[in-house]
């Protein structure tokens, strides 16, 4: 007879260690540090920022930051972008998705700033993503 083997959809589970280090947050760029501010100051949720600088070339940093609704997600990037514009005389290489609003991505060449819609923040998962980098230190009331 035959053997007949079972297969799951289910994924088997796996355990990653993370690094406990952390970055602190005085040690970053003073462009991450006022895209994180600004981001807080505009009520974005979930703020994280990761630091590339071990694992990768094309950046040092990402901030992720999550906007309740489109309109939200504006407002966050554009107070990004005028802040290090006015504070720092920054301007982002490239700006992807504005219009659409569910994921705004902004490239200032040592830095990405990533503004999602809470949904397309889920699906996308880019701290999964980027598992291994470690991530920045942000202080408590921001």
């Amino acid at each position: 007879m035959e053997e007949i083997q079972e297969k799951s959809l289910h994924r088997e589970s796996a355990r990653i260690e993370i690094a406990a280090t952390k970055t602190p947050f005085d040690e970053i760029d003073e462009g991450v540090q006022l895209a994180i501010r600004c981001a807080a100051d505009k009520k974005a949720g979930d703020i994280v920022a990761l630091d590339l600088r071990e694992i990768t070339s094309f950046t040092e940093f990402f901030v992720i930051a999550s906007g309740a609704n489109q309109r939200q997600v504006q407002a966050i990037a554009d107070e990004v972008r005028e802040q290090l514009k006015e504070k720092l005389g920054l301007r982002s290489n490239r700006i992807e998705g504005y219009a659409a609003a569910e994921w705004v991505l902004m490239d200032f060449g040592d830095f990405i700033v990533h503004v999602f819609e809470k949904n397309a923040r889920e699906f996308y998962d880019l701290e999964r993503l980027w598992l291994d980098a470690r991530r920045v230190e942000i202080p408590e009331g921001l």
